[in-house]
């Protein structure tokens, strides 16, 4: 049998090995088999459950019976397929229920004046949902309004200027109206369609970073050494290596991608750019696995730096909470790092009609990132681990 066949069998020997040891640990078998999914099902009611936005947010309304204006907004509101509508008798219950979660928003309409209030929390990622939806219904009225001012402007008789209003909201009706992209969550999924790829990035480079742990305790123990003086290629035992952790990053995204599909009904978009981007995730994973197993000396400290670091960058990523609740500043730094791509990507594909073709960006930043950290992960790991005692 030719070198060249029997040279996938030490690889493979690693990796058996390498996914045995790892099978053992208890703690890292519950952060992959359940945390996540304990996770994606808290943060998801939190963030008005359902998988594909079809959970209608409650929003609470105080209006005048008789006011034409109030009445034109409510019918708009009613009209939205993402609210639902409660009347309040007063200001103090709407902020009450806004605050204490029952309202996703609250909306003030005082009698005979165009000035509307929107109540909501600044931390709420419901209430940016909902308020995406609300200025749609209300930008409608605001338009029928202008078109009645301008036909009276044109000095149309009352009756023509209720013609002319009558048929500017029937032209409206037609239209397929939507909040813009940064009113907040109006066009990205929410409940479990957003929890579930937040807590996949999340989820899969924290378990790839504390796995790093076995990296440390093959170099200390000297394996990795005695490996690379037998008749095995030094490649051959890096690739070994590096398989080994992208195995596990692998089986924890395939592992969230099936069970929330079948737990939460979640819908993951295009299958072809769903794997381009998860595998392009895990190769980060992967190389930044590597690396801190390479750099740290002791195995204690591969879970005591990796996790934290991971979830701070799932912070900065909107692995946590929706990106525009941190604002402007820490949303661009996000950007910095794979987990705001990665989350890009992968929201980009739960819209209805989105392909691999619209993620190419994302996809192409994360192959460069991953490319990076594979590279210097594996020269460091090299000389640490022939130098080590």
């Amino acid at each position: 049998m030719s070198p060249s066949r029997r040279r996938p069998r030490p690889i493979l020997a690693l990796v058996a090995a390498n996914l045995r040891r790892q099978a053992r640990d208890r703690t890292g078998l519950f952060f992959m088999l359940v945390m996540p999914f304990v996770t994606i099902a808290f943060v998801g009611l939190a963030l008005g459950g359902g998988s594909d936005g079809g959970t209608r947010l409650p929003v609470g309304v105080v209006a005048g019976n008789d006011d034409p204006v109030a009445a034109a907004v409510l019918e708009e509101l009613a009209a939205s397929p993402n609210l639902d509508v409660e009347r309040r008798d007063t200001e103090e219950e709407v902020r009450a229920g806004v605050r204490e979660g029952r309202l996703a928003v609250g909306l003030l309409i005082p009698p005979g004046s165009t000035e509307l209030e929107l109540v909501m929390t600044q931390t709420n990622g419901t209430g940016m949902a909902a308020r995406g939806a609300v200025d749609v219904a209300v930008g409608r009225v605001s338009a029928v309004l202008e078109a009645t001012r301008a036909a009276e402007a044109a000095g149309a008789t009352p009756e023509e200027a209720a013609a002319s209003v009558r048929a500017a909201r029937e032209d409206l009706a037609g239209v397929e109206a939507r909040a813009p992209d940064d009113a907040g969550q109006g066009t990205d999924p929410r409940g479990f369609a957003y929890t579930a790829p937040a807590n996949l990035v999340l989820f899969t480079f924290i378990n790839s970073m504390a796995v790093a742990a076995a990296l440390v305790e093959t170099r200390r123990l000297g394996m990795v050494r005695r490996s690379l003086a037998a008749p095995v290629r030094p490649s051959t035992v890096l690739a070994g290596e590096a398989l080994s952790r992208l195995v596990v990053a692998v089986g924890q995204a395939l592992l969230i991608i099936v069970v929330s599909a079948l737990m939460f009904d979640v819908s993951w978009g295009d299958p072809l750019g769903v794997a381009v981007v998860v595998g392009a995730f895990c190769l980060v994973a992967t190389g930044a696995a590597m690396l801190v197993g390479s750099l740290v000396r002791s195995p204690s400290q591969a879970p005591a730096i990796g996790p934290p670091v991971g979830i701070v960058l799932g912070m900065l990523g909107g692995c946590l909470w929706p990106r525009e609740v941190a604002g402007e500043t820490l949303t661009t730094v996000g950007y910095l790092f794979p987990h705001a791509w990665a989350m890009d990507g992968l929201l980009t594909l739960a819209r209805p009609g989105q392909g691999a073709g619209e993620v190419l960006v994302e996809t192409a930043v994360l192959l460069g990132m991953a490319a990076v950290l594979l590279v210097v992960s594996l020269v460091v790991f090299r000389r640490r681990a022939m130098t080590m005692r």
